[in-house]
């Protein structure tokens, strides 16, 4: 870590404390956040030779939770070689950045929301984005041909279903494994814990561990690999999500939560897909805008725009993708039924933000309810994890004995 340099003099009174102070690293993007009771006014700029980012804290009491703030950066943040912390003026406390490469950095202010005060938020983005589709492919001898647009998918997908089916291309047949490409969408992370039981458990934590195992399940198969939309604790807005599926050029994406609920006795796995009509029960409605709200939370640059999303919204008269999401998300709902409790029998919809992908059959599984201390339990134990990592995989394979994948413009072949 660099040096930390303080200079001592006559300062102006504090006006602000800084309560916690958070570090998320990841290969998407490194996240530190810094939370008080009132507004943090700061200054963010970039200096070259070497690559630094400065973030200048004005009228800011020098507290432990800066002064620890160093420590907290790892040897092996991919952004952030080092931080250094200083009084560069009697009412101006600079944060330095040493970075390793070159980066394109963001900073914004949050309002109080959940148990959040107001909070300082500086995203560490790389220059050069890492490519998922790329990281998928790396480990596996796997050729890429010649790309196109990945809104052909949706096309090829109507074309198909109304010339009966089947795969098309101009190699011949018996040379051809289409690779199935799965997006698995472990919910919240980071700042954003989700749903947290009695006991103290987070629904971030449970995602990603059965997430993880659903991965290595599906990785197993010949013709199958999967990816995870998060591979450990930071936040990823819901809009990147999806972005992050479509760059993957995935077939499927599934999302995996376990909610709570005001009452403790709420109990079961449930299945839900999009709804272009309104939520199929106001149970549903309620849980949509539950996670709808994860960005809040979590932490989104509104001032940033997002013209994917746009576009997303505007491709949702498409209802072949909802039509698929809601076969796929009826055979995962079956092999789960028999591990747990089902909380409805059949598929609900609502107007989950994340699942709003044009072209890709999206499902959204609750695995089972972490406010429920039986069903905490259950979450929390590796045995059932596995059990529904592997129901889930069942429910998939079914879909695609059913629905055989189609031919598209972006793929994958495996010789």
């Amino acid at each position: 870590m660099g040096a930390l340099l303080l200079v001592f003099g006559s300062t102006a009174i504090a006006e602000t404390t800084i309560s916690a102070s958070r570090v998320w690293p990841a290969a998407e993007y490194t996240r530190i956040t810094l939370e008080s009771a009132t507004p943090i006014k700061y200054s963010l700029s970039i200096l070259k030779n070497p690559d630094r980012v400065v973030v200048d804290l004005e009228n800011i009491r020098f507290t432990p939770e800066l002064e620890n703030l160093p420590g907290k950066v790892g040897f092996n943040d991919p952004y952030i070689r080092a931080l250094r912390i200083g009084r560069f003026k009697p009412d101006v406390l600079r944060l330095v950045l040493d970075l390793r490469i070159e980066v394109v950095p963001q900073a914004f202010e949050l309002k109080p929301v959940a148990n959040y005060g107001y909070r300082l938020v500086l995203d560490i983005y790389p220059a050069i984005p890492p490519d998922p589709l790329m990281a998928l492919l790396g480990g596996g001898a796997m050729t890429m041909p010649q790309t196109g647009d990945a809104d052909t998918k949706s096309e090829t997908r109507s074309q198909d279903k109304s010339s009966g089916g089947g795969e098309t291309s101009g190699r011949p047949k018996q040379e051809i494994r289409r690779l199935i490409i799965i997006a698995i969408d472990p919910g919240h992370g980071g700042e954003d814990p989700g749903a947290i039981s009695q006991s103290g458990t987070q629904e971030k934590d449970i995602t990603l561990a059965i997430a993880q195992k659903l991965k290595g399940k599906i990785d197993k198969e010949p013709n199958m690999r999967a990816a995870l939309t998060r591979d450990g604790d930071y936040f990823i807005s819901l809009p990147m999500r999806l972005t992050k599926a479509r760059q993957l050029n995935a077939d499927l994406f599934i999302s995996v939560h376990a909610d709570a609920f005001i009452k403790p006795h709420a109990r079961g796995s449930s299945v839900f897909a999009l709804s272009e009509r309104g939520a199929t029960s106001a149970a549903a409605r309620w849980l949509a805008k539950k996670e709808n709200d994860a960005d809040l939370i979590g932490g989104v640059n509104l001032d940033g725009k997002d013209h994917y999303l746009k576009q997303t919204l505007l491709d949702l008269s498409q209802t072949a993708t909802i039509n698929d999401s809601l076969k796929l998300g009826r055979e995962v709902l079956a092999e789960i039924g028999d591990i747990n409790h089902l909380h409805k029998n059949e598929v609900e919809q609502a107007g989950f933000a994340v699942l709003k992908s044009p072209d890709i059959p999206s499902i959204l599984v609750e695995t089972a309810f972490i406010s429920n201390p039986d069903e905490e339990r259950k979450l929390r134990d590796t045995a059932y994890q596995d059990k529904m990592a592997e129901a889930m995989l069942a429910g998939i394979k079914r879909y695609f004995a059913n629905n055989p994948p189609l031919a598209r413009s972006k793929m994958v072949w495996m010789e």
